[in-house]
């Protein structure tokens, strides 16, 4: 049995009961570490090999034996380093302004799906991402491995969608809900400062959003797929909300 202190505290983290008591999340491999050093989040310690320690430049890193590492981590491999970082102050929605497009998040339960949300909010420069308080948690460790970086770059919220899209209403923003039965997007007027609204896979747009504002729009179908997937739809809107944007 290892009497490596960091240990535990690191496999702690592993758990979202734990990452929101302490205020910390974790972020693993070299690509999203280096990353995060980019970023304005704080980081409150490295945890690395002394070989990778040394390459990524890490001076204050705390070093620790691969096997330890292994099992401090969530990656199936590639722990070489982990850092623990302090999760940034909780915001509410705050209503689109100008050429503002947000995306909002109705139910997404999937870390996958989220993360891969957040990279397609990062690419078509979606400053905010509001999310259903029942959201998959943001620093939840396959989400921000599937963000793939983004997630230090979007300003993810969570709040009640509903108020949050009353909300933008009352500042004149267009709300936007995707849905099969909707209007080819192709084919609608677009404007901004907008919310762009994706619910779940399995169970779309929950009725207090489904029937309260905003006009209903669909990725047209051409084949015989029976849908997309909500990262696919997300990009196919998000770029065209992109392609008219001036």
């Amino acid at each position: 049995m290892s009497t490596n202190p960091s240990l535990k505290f690191l496999r702690s983290l592993h758990q979202r009961k734990q990452r929101e008591e302490q205020g910390l999340f974790l972020v693993q491999g070299r690509k999203l570490v280096n990353e995060l050093r980019a970023s304005s989040l704080i980081i409150d310690s490295y945890h690395a090999t002394s070989e990778v320690a040394k390459e990524l430049g890490l001076v204050d890193a705390r070093i620790h034996p691969p096997h330890d590492l292994e099992r401090m981590g969530t990656l199936e491999q590639g722990n070489e380093v982990i850092a623990v970082v302090r999760t940034p102050a909780a915001l509410p929605p705050r209503a689109p302004h100008g050429h503002e497009l947000v995306l909002a998040l109705d139910g997404i339960s999937d870390p996958g799906n989220l993360g891969t949300l957040l990279r397609i909010a990062d690419w078509f420069g979606v400053e905010q991402v509001w999310c259903s308080l029942d959201c998959v948690e943001a620093y939840n460790p396959k989400c921000v491995q599937a963000s793939m970086g983004s997630l230090f770059r979007s300003s993810v919220r969570y709040g009640e969608l509903p108020l949050a899209i009353m909300d933008a209403v009352g500042a004149n923003a267009e709300v936007y809900k995707a849905e099969a039965s909707g209007e080819n997007v192709f084919n609608t007027e677009l404007k901004r400062p907008a919310v762009l609204v994706l619910g779940s896979e399995s169970h779309g747009l929950r009725d207090a959003v489904k029937h309260g504002p905003g006009r209903s729009i669909s990725v047209p179908r051409f084949g015989s797929a029976e849908s997309l997937n909500v990262a696919a739809a997300a990009a196919a809107l998000c770029m065209e909300f992109a392609r008219r944007k001036n």
